[in-house]
């Protein structure tokens, strides 16, 4: 596999923003998109090169020449597009949330493991060059035990009730949105929580637009985490310790720099620089776990994407948040 082939299932913003960022990687190459009608996808095709363009996911999924689809479409959707291209024999990377809760997570995730098939979230924080350092940093001891993560991710949006962020049959609200990156986050440094406490504002809708979690974690760590669509938060994280903290900047979820703070010591700025936006690291790792044959990545395991999914499940129980046929 010197080159692994592309399929890109949807044709909105962020559909457009990956597959421009495959065009880093010099053995990438998308080969066909695929959409719920024929024009959509041949007017996506044609504004970024792509050969073929299919009307329907399933003519994407049984496309001989995809060897893994990105799937781009909004969460409310991601269950039915994975399995039909699990169910076609196609690898696939999909885009956070994962999924509206935890049990079609877990339904995902088994087939993938029956059918022999790669799956991973696009939980692209995770894959950072930035993030990877930071990991190491903490597992050297570099601040000793964890005691604490800070994490934030609100924006100040004006939408209308039709926009799908404030629409439940969409996934709509700032948690599955936003809030899954400070949650997935804190996972990363800490594990899965032994307690969930939350609060949100709701939209007449009925979506979260403004909302607050606290994790407790095995041995005393905490998680204070933030999200909303009606402020403009800080987006930034902290990780502290009993020797030191390491201070993620604004828009810690793609980060090219931190800085670390220890005891008695000068604080140090680590510079990892990248190109474009960042999405090439996640696409990169999925093609290293193609070429090696494994069902999962090591840096987004199947196991961490389930997690996280369990804890929203448990903060939109707390704040009375619903989506449709749940």
């Amino acid at each position: 596999m010197s080159t692994i082939r592309w399929g890109i299932l949807a044709t909105g913003g962020i559909a457009a923003t990956f597959t421009e960022a495959l065009k880093l990687l010099p053995d990438a190459e998308v080969v066909a998109v695929g959409s719920r009608t024929r024009e959509s996808a041949e007017a996506f095709a044609r504004r970024h090169g792509i050969p073929r363009a299919h009307g329907s996911w399933a003519e994407l999924a049984a496309d001989e020449d995809v060897d893994i689809v990105y799937v781009a479409n909004t969460q409310n959707a991601h269950r039915d597009a994975v399995l039909t291209c699990l169910n076609a024999g196609k690898a696939v990377l999909c885009e956070k949330a994962f999924t509206l809760n935890a049990a079609e997570a877990a339904e995902l995730v088994d087939l993938a493991a029956e059918r022999g098939l790669f799956l991973m979230e696009a939980m692209w924080m995770r894959c950072n060059p930035a993030i990877r350092r930071i990991v190491e940093l903490l597992e050297d001891g570099a601040i000793g035990q964890v005691e604490a993560v800070h994490a934030d991710f609100g924006i100040s949006v004006s939408v209308g009730p039709d926009h799908r962020l404030r629409d439940p049959a969409q996934g709509g609200g700032a948690l599955l949105d936003l809030g899954v990156y400070p949650i997935s986050f804190a996972n990363l440094v800490l594990g899965a929580p032994e307690s969930v406490r939350s609060w949100a504002r709701l939209t007449p809708e009925g979506v979260d637009e403004n909302t607050g979690v606290l994790l407790g974690h095995p041995g005393g760590a905490v998680a204070l985490l933030s999200c909303g669509i009606t402020v403009d938060g800080p987006v930034t994280a902290s990780v502290s310790g009993r020797l030191g903290r390491i201070e993620v900047p604004h828009l810690f979820f793609r980060p090219d720099s931190f800085t670390l703070y220890r005891l008695g010591a000068d604080p140090e700025t680590f510079h990892v620089p990248y190109e474009g936006t960042g999405m090439a690291h996640e696409a990169a790792e999925a093609m290293r776990c193609l070429r090696e044959g494994l069902l999962e990545s090591p840096l987004v395991p199947w196991r961490s994407t389930l997690e996280v999914m369990r804890v929203m499940d448990e903060v939109r129980g707390q704040i009375g948040v619903r989506f449709p046929g749940e």
